[in-house]
């Protein structure tokens, strides 16, 4: 399970580089183009950057089977959680989810709302068990 898990919390990571990749020299994944929702956006870099961190620090901890790396896991797990649901909400209050039949950026959008919010679920449901309280 922690060679699956650090597996997925790198792949997240590498996912998030090539989101933002695409974005500034792209732009493909861009759902609409108005400057409100560019501003909203760009916003995300330096907290995406945050739980990438934490995710790849998280993962190579796991595997080396060092206490740190259930720390920032369980801290990748809670950023991923938080981004998904500002997303989510601003999707939501912005009637955004309305292109999802019509936008596979919207569609992409949707992949990442619920893989951010699963994905940090699952890791504090699965890591969980490995705390310790002193």
């Amino acid at each position: 399970m922690i060679v699956t898990l650090s597996a997925l919390l790198i792949a997240t990571a590498l996912g998030v580089v090539y989101y933002w990749a695409d974005f500034y020299l792209r732009g493909a994944v861009n759902v609409i183009t108005e400057d409100w929702y560019i501003k909203f956006e760009r916003a995300f870099p330096p907290a995406d950057l945050w739980m990438s961190a934490c995710a790849v620090i998280g993962a190579v901890g796991l595997l080396k089977g060092d206490s740190y790396g259930l720390l920032f896991a369980l801290i990748a797990a809670g950023s991923l959680i938080f981004l998904a649901l500002m997303d989510i909400t601003f999707n939501i209050q912005n009637k955004l989810y309305r292109y999802v039949s019509t936008s596979s950026q919207m569609k992409f959008e949707v992949f990442i709302n619920m893989w951010t919010l699963g994905f940090g679920i699952a890791l504090i449901v699965l890591l969980s068990s490995r705390i310790s309280f002193i």
